[in-house]
């Protein structure tokens, strides 16, 4: 069986959220497409709460 790429917008939270996690600005987001930048700024957003409250160092 093959598996299946996670879509798209999935992969642009999850890159969001790493680099939010790394301390990245949100300056920093590669992506040019609405919808992509969108759920890679929500992704980054989500990380710079979780530090913030201390999950993470």
């Amino acid at each position: 069986m093959r598996r299946q790429k996670r879509d798209k917008l999935g992969r642009a939270f999850s890159n969001g959220y790493q680099a939010g996690l790394s301390g990245r600005a949100k300056d920093h987001c590669p992506y040019q497409n609405t919808n992509a930048k969108s759920e890679w700024l929500g992704g980054w957003r989500e990380a710079a709460t979780d530090r913030s409250m201390g999950l993470f160092k």
